[in-house]
């Protein structure tokens, strides 16, 4: 059985990049939004560590830098820049929006420091600022009346014809609902926020079910990858031998001031290093002690630090038997994000018109090989608008161009039902 749909736009994937974009289209524009799992099984929720901002306007070059040094260099300048430019808007519509970013005691953002970066300039709730965040875009999603939402519905393909202007493109997508039922999504914009791959790995902090759908359909279609190996590997999860998705440790945990300890209580490393870097030296130091694991200790945080900004770590790790204000806790890397993905420009479009990719599972180079911390929300945020803003430029340039083409077939009309065949030989020597 075939259901068939129509919509405006369609876009698979719940996060913050297929929220953003949704929120970004107009109510008069009819958007099918899909979520392969239930709505809160996206890794937008599992985002601890904040959003990074820019500070001030004296910030931006030690921003821009940070960015680029995280990344080897291998950045996309110009998505960088946008991103930057952009985040303060961001930031401020987050807050309208209800998000409660940590405040100082005059009532400011508070800001606090991650890994690789040269100031503090990451905003944050608490230690679960993804759900935060994730959870206000949702509800301002559930509240607009041009968008369905339809759970436990996974895409399994992309419908593929000619466009109006004779070009091979994008006509919507397939997908399969929770029965089995196969859907055809007719639209004239289709969107992939799909995520990551980790469910692909044995040990990684994604949800099991992102499998990198969005790449495999589309390399199915012949659309552009790029940097499929950039995988990031975090520093610091919970170590255990229970199966299952790794348990994060914040990047800010060590921006706060929580250190990394052999078996034998010493240091080994900058704990303030971008997470590949870091990542090397705890793998390094394992195979050198013939460990399993090494320890964070968060000796110089705080108690009232821990119990406040990493209250939902601190009692995962009571769960676990360890107590964060008394003893270091063991921790090993994981496979965590991935910065390669489907190529887009900088308004998110794919090689294949009228498909657009965002978020993890896009690729516009503002990341290069390795991620900054807390750059990951705010570049899915960032270029979802991005994609929403194109997508109606896009319509109303094919409505004024229908309008065009409505107003020429009038014309047309008029002069073939005319006794007589105007002479355009003489009207124009007259014009002239």
């Amino acid at each position: 059985m075939t259901r068939r749909l129509e919509c405006d736009v369609v876009i698979a994937g719940c996060g913050v990049a297929g929220l953003s974009c949704a929120l970004g289209l107009p109510d008069s524009v009819r958007v099918v939004l899909l979520s392969k799992a239930d709505v809160g099984s996206c890794d937008s929720m599992l985002a601890q560590g904040g959003i990074c901002v820019l500070h001030d306007r004296e910030d931006y070059e030690s921003f821009f830098e940070d960015t680029l040094r995280a990344g080897h260099y291998e950045n996309r300048l110009e998505s960088v820049d946008i991103m930057i430019r952009s985040s303060r808007e961001i930031i401020d519509d987050l807050v309208k929006r209800g998000v409660r970013f940590a405040r100082t005691s005059d009532g400011e953002l508070d800001y606090t420091r991650e890994g690789a970066h040269s100031r503090p300039r990451i905003v944050y709730h608490e230690d679960v600022t993804g759900e935060e965040i994730t959870t206000h875009l949702l509800a301002d999603v559930r509240r607009r009346p041009n968008v369905t939402i339809m759970e436990q519905t996974v895409m399994t393909d992309i419908l593929e014809g000619f466009d109006r202007h004779g070009r091979r493109a994008c006509l919507g997508m397939i997908a399969q609902d929770e029965q089995g039922e196969r859907l055809e999504i007719l639209a004239p914009a289709t969107v992939m926020a799909t995520g990551g791959i980790g469910g692909l790995y044995e040990h990684s902090t994604n949800y099991p079910m992102l499998t990198g759908d969005g790449c495999r359909i589309a390399a199915e279609h012949g659309v552009l990858l790029e940097h499929m190996d950039y995988v990031q590997i975090h520093p610091t999860t919970l170590y255990t031998d229970k199966p299952g998705r790794a348990f994060l440790i914040s990047e800010s945990a060590r921006g706060e001031g929580a250190i990394l300890l052999n078996d034998a209580g010493e240091r080994f490393c900058d704990e303030l290093q971008p997470r590949d870097v870091v990542s090397a030296a705890i793998i390094a130091e394992m195979n050198r002690t013939n460990a399993a694991h090494v320890w964070l200790s968060f000796e110089r945080v705080p108690d009232d630090v821990i119990r406040t900004h990493f209250r939902h770590i601190y009692d995962q790790c009571l769960e676990e038997g360890y107590d964060l204000c008394r003893e270091p806790i063991p921790v090993v890397p994981a496979q965590h994000y991935f910065m390669g993905g489907i190529h887009v420009n900088s308004d998110s479009e794919t090689t294949l018109p009228h498909l657009f990719a965002a978020g993890e599972t896009a690729c516009n180079g503002v990341h290069g090989r390795n991620r900054l911390a807390s750059n990951s929300l705010l570049e899915s945020i960032v270029f979802a608008r991005r994609a929403a803003d194109k997508i109606m430029r896009d319509r109303f340039a094919d409505d004024a161009e229908e309008q065009l083409e409505s107003v020429t077939r009038e014309f047309n009309q008029i002069f073939s039902k005319s006794a007589t065949t105007p002479d355009l030989a003489a009207i124009a020597g007259a014009n002239r």
